[in-house]
């Protein structure tokens, strides 16, 4: 080994012995704390990972380290939640089967998180497609199934022809797949559901329990969005084409008098029913343009409103008035009842919709114009009849008495949570454990038919039909009823991949058990996950799917906790820089600060075709400038999401060959606060790495310590130093205020540069501190203080409070307000005191001589204020 710092050399030494050493390996200990922290598991795409994946592992890897050198049992897994997607159109693209290319991922994956130096317990790791992990999905699914949670339904969804599948919503971008860009469309198919619903009270009500942003918890009730209303029936017409009632739900009873209109979802059971035939093509029309768009591209604000008129009427309760029934996309079906009923004077939308069709706007709430935009305050009701004069709150409760009365209404609670699609017209997931009879029934298999295990295929297409993959797989695809014998066939639907990811975090408590999903003493001894960090993309519906799930499993005595993630931290996003260079028509190339001028020259924007990216790898430096590397002009310099397609994502492995793990590690946890985006800076990776080599040279020499390095005692200076080090990183650690932390380590070694020997008492504490962050240098350091057991077993640090409480302090002295000396006073010192050792000191002396002291202002600590006459 050379007398340099040489991360390429120590960082693999210190990984060979970590792992020769099962030195994570853990199991529990009732005589022990425990702490369960957790990564939000990876999906292991065929790119690898990138350096925004590394500040997250980072993280839980430092709070691991540093709960460990507390005496704390950690739990601090990894896996893989492999089932999905992107591995099923790679074997459709190329023929591999799926499991080929997801084992090849998560081999990547895994070399790259040893790389740089986690602390996961490998002996734990799981993959939810492995048979022996999906089995206990599959019993943990009829758990739901047996409590009545699971059924099937047909109901519209997002479904993509060129994929083959259906997918979730967040899979679906301006009515395409967000995998491929392939046109969606809303159609109605047989899927399996299960039951959110039935929790949700309790998934918001328990919110409370546990530590998590406000923000993230206000995503939750967003989402599960409980409201308070009324459901009104409005009956149709007697002209309609066929009898019967329109039923809603509206938060507002109050503004029933109000309602001018009436609009159903493009998708609502009653459009075809009650569709006059001189409408029948446009309202055909309409609802196949609908379904072609997703939900978010149909609520948006800024869109402008569309419908069609069915030509029915159906009749206000309250007043008997006809009111036209329409359709219109921004009426969602999932919400309420998927119908509404239109009030435009005091609903933003619907006063939209109403000026665009020339629809009546009534003013039933007073305080505004609603001729010139909807009024959404409050005040006393209006045109009303029995109403007027009530406010709001009044008025409420008011009509939905009277509703109630007549049969047409009642008060009611609704949730914009809906059931959740549970399955996927895929190959690559889980199989349900159910199989169909011939008369329809549907049988749960026992558990000693679990796993059933996926069925080697050759093509993973779905039929044009939609029909599942599975569906062609004849031999797997019909069996037998266990209970008679008698002929039946598997579902061939697929669980979608949230299945795997609900219940992962309980697996790894006991993820070699063959009898059991777990053994309850472990659960018990390590639930709930202490601190669960990941970005919060996708944090919503999987903190909201797992959270179901586990309540679930409590219902069942499968669990001791009513909640699995005690503290949730969502690290901010690491942002790439991307280069664009620009070219006209002609193939000039433009400095990017001319950019501006081109276009107002040209009177028209650079078209994307003659824009080029230029990978972060290829730019030429002139000092701080980007230059193209052939054309050598000033590139635009732009902070965006990592992205393959923007060319900036940055690979681990390439930082890791230049600066080592540790530097890495310190440069994520360094660049600012965990929660907040930040920006990628590969250069910047050089301040911390110069850190470590100053480090290595303050304590290092040849093949051992430097010789300044010494057997002395701590002077007080020192101590001090080192106790005021210590409080700071212990508590910065604490807080996961990292970059702060890292600071200070930096301060001190600064300070112990500054002395000409140094303290092996003040060297030993540094490096347990340095441990959790940079820990490959730290196990070098400690191995070269003498130590043969691993830095990871010594205990953290503690400061003393004594040692950092000042003997005295230094305050200004001033005369008639100016300052004129400061003095050194005993922290304890009164105000005799603090007089008499000011007028000791003669440039105090000089300003008051022969002068009458009128008045002293003493403020302890702080200032000594003479008043002279």
């Amino acid at each position: 080994m050379t007398s340099n710092y040489d991360p390429s050399t120590i960082e693999p030494k210190w990984q060979r012995t970590w792992r020769d050493n099962d030195t994570y390996r853990v199991e529990m200990d009732p005589d022990k704390p425990k702490y369960y922290v957790l990564d939000m598991f990876p999906y292991p795409s065929g790119a690898g990972l990138h350096v925004g994946h590394v500040e997250g592992y980072t993280a839980t890897d430092i709070m691991a380290r540093f709960k460990r050198h507390q005496g704390f049992r950690v739990l601090h897994p990894m896996g893989w939640d492999a089932f999905g997607l992107p591995a099923e159109q790679h074997a459709i693209k190329t023929g591999t089967p799926p499991s080929e290319n997801t084992a090849q991922n998560v081999a990547t994956f895994k070399r790259q998180l040893q790389r740089l130096g986690f602390s996961y317990d490998w002996s734990r790791e799981i993959n939810t497609t492995r048979p022996d992990y999906y089995k206990w999905t599959q019993w943990l699914f009829l758990k739901l199934y047996e409590k009545d949670l699971a059924y099937v339904a047909n109901v519209p969804v997002n479904w993509c022809p060129a994929l083959g599948t259906v997918l979730a919503n967040e899979e679906v971008i301006n009515g395409k797949s967000e995998r491929g860009g392939y046109p969606v469309v809303r159609r109605p198919m047989r899927q399996w559901m299960l039951k959110i619903t039935a929790y949700a009270d309790r998934l918001l009500e328990d919110l409370d329990l546990i530590d998590w942003p406000d923000s993230l918890k206000k995503m939750q009730r967003n989402w599960i969005g409980k409201s308070q209303g009324a459901q009104v029936d409005f009956k149709l017409a007697d002209d309609a084409p066929t009898s019967g009632q329109i039923r809603v739900f509206t938060t507002r009873p109050d503004t029933l008098f109000g309602a001018t209109y009436m609009v159903l979802a493009p998708e609502h059971e009653l459009v075809d029913a009650i569709t006059l035939e001189s409408q029948r093509e446009a309202v055909d029309a309409y609802v196949q343009k609908a379904a072609q768009k997703s939900d978010l591209q149909r609520t948006d604000l800024a869109k402008e409103k569309s419908g069609v008129f069915t030509g029915t009427y159906a009749i206000n309760p309250v007043n008997g008035e006809r009111v036209p029934v329409w359709v219109a996309d921004y009426v969602l079906i999932n919400y309420g009842t998927g119908a509404i009923m239109a009030v435009p004077g005091h609903d933003e939308r619907d006063w939209e919709f109403a000026s665009t069709y020339d629809l009546p706007i009534k003013e039933v709430v007073s305080g505004g114009d609603v001729t010139q935009e909807a009024y959404t305050g409050g005040g006393p009701l209006v045109n009303s009849e029995f109403l007027d004069g009530m406010k709001v709150k009044q008025a409420k409760a008011h009509i939905i008495s009277w509703l109630e009365e007549r049969g047409a209404g009642k008060g009611t609670i609704n949730y914009k949570l809906r059931d959740w699609l549970f399955s996927r017209q895929r190959y690559w997931g889980e199989p349900f454990p159910l199989v169909h009879l011939e008369d329809g029934t549907v049988r749960a298999l026992p558990e000693d038919q679990l796993p059933v295990q996926l069925p080697p295929m050759d093509d993973y297409k779905p039929s044009e039909t939609g029909q599942p993959p599975l569906s062609k797989a004849k031999d797997w695809l019909h069996t037998t009823d266990p209970v008679t014998g008698a002929p039946a066939t598997r579902e061939t639907n697929t669980m979608p991949q949230w299945a795997g990811s609900c219940w992962y975090y309980l697996r790894y408590v006991d993820p070699e058990n063959t009898r059991d999903p777990w053994d309850p003493k472990k659960e018990k001894y390590w639930m709930p996950v202490d601190l669960y960090v990941g970005g919060d993309e996708h944090a919503v519906l999987h903190l909201l799917y797992a959270r179901f799930w586990h309540k679930v499993f409590y219902d069942c005595g499968l669990v001791s906790t009513p909640e699995p993630f005690q503290r949730v931290v969502n690290q901010g996003m690491i942002l790439g820089k991307t280069y664009r260079a620009y070219r006209t028509e002609d193939d000039t190339w433009i400095d990017h600060t001319d950019r501006s001028n081109y276009e107002e020259l040209s009177g028209d924007e650079i078209h994307p075709s003659r824009i080029e990216i230029v990978p972060p790898g290829k730019v030429d430096w002139d000092g701080e400038t980007p230059k193209h590397p052939v054309h050598g002009v000033t590139l635009d310099t732009q902070v965006e999401k990592m992205s393959k397609s923007l060319g900036n994502v940055v690979n681990p492995d390439e930082v890791i060959e230049e600066y080592g793990a540790d530097a890495l590690r310190l440069y994520e946890m360094f660049m600012g606060p965990l929660e907040q985006a930040k920006p990628w800076d590969q250069r910047s990776v050089n301040g911390v790495h110069r850190f470590l080599t100053r480090t290595w040279r303050l304590l290092c020499e040849d093949q051992g310590l430097h010789a300044r390095v010494t057997d002395a005692p701590l002077t007080e200076e020192v101590n001090k130093a080192l106790h005021t080090m210590l409080k700071r990183v212990g508590e910065e650690t604490e807080a996961m205020r990292f970059n702060t932390a890292i600071a200070a380590m930096m301060e001190y070694v600064n300070f112990l540069y500054k002395q000409d020997t140094i303290p092996r008492a003040a060297v030993e504490p540094f490096v347990v501190c340095l441990a959790p962050y940079a820990p490959h240098i730290a196990e070098e350091l400690w191995s070269r203080l003498g130590h043969t057991d691993t830095v990871v077993d010594a205990a953290w640090p503690l400061h003393d409070e004594d040692v950092l409480v000042e003997d005295t302090v230094e305050i200004a002295v001033q005369i008639m307000g100016k300052v004129r000396a400061t003095i050194a006073l005993p922290t304890d010192a009164d105000e005799a005191a603090a007089v008499s050792l000011a007028r000791a000191n003669p440039d105090v002396e000089k300003h008051i001589e022969g002068k009458t002291i009128r008045r002293v202002i003493f403020v302890p600590g702080r200032i000594l204020n003479f008043v002279v006459g």
